[in-house]
């Protein structure tokens, strides 16, 4: 028997392979990697943890925001930058920042490609938006009103544009 909140049928939808990866840089808010991981978990991305967390894996908020999703998500931890390099070998970065001249909906991704955000707070290590110039990439918005977006509805737009470069 099927439950109401199951669709009764699949969008036609072409995903990616290999599957986008999402790369958080130091994320401090449980709840956002929480919506985060769903995120994941909807789409058949990677989520990549890399560097001090601003809570534990185990964090009840973290979990809640997840939902009952977690065995879905391919969940990968990386102590720095630099071990995420190593482990995950060469690949396409695309590292979103406020600080950003280039649009993001003028990128071509592809599949494979790796969206990284940095910490809510802080943003992307300085060291890390220099080594990477050419590839930054930004959301637009008014920023008379706002310094950012929050970090969970940035990586969700930036995520389902991405997808829908790659429909045939």
């Amino acid at each position: 028997m099927k439950h109401e909140h199951e669709r009764r049928h699949a969008l036609p939808f072409h995903w990616p392979a290999p599957p986008f990866s999402i790369v958080l840089v130091e994320p401090e808010i449980p709840q956002n990697t929480g919506n985060i991981a769903r995120l994941c978990a909807a789409t058949g991305s990677a989520l990549h943890l890399v560097g001090p967390l601003g809570f534990q894996l185990s964090s009840n908020r973290l979990r809640r925001a997840g939902l009952d999703y977690w065995d879905s998500v391919t969940l990968v931890r990386h102590p720095t930058w630099d071990a995420f390099e190593q482990e995950e070998g060469a690949g396409r970065n695309w590292l979103f920042s406020t600080r950003g001249q280039r649009i993001y909906t003028s990128a071509r991704f592809q599949p494979g490609d790796r969206l990284v955000f940095g910490s809510e707070s802080k943003g992307l290590p300085e060291a890390l938006l220099e080594a990477h110039e050419d590839q930054i990439l930004a959301v637009p918005m008014r920023t008379e009103h706002v310094r950012s977006l929050n970090l969970a509805g940035t990586v969700s737009l930036v995520l389902y544009e991405a997808l829908r470069q790659v429909q045939p």
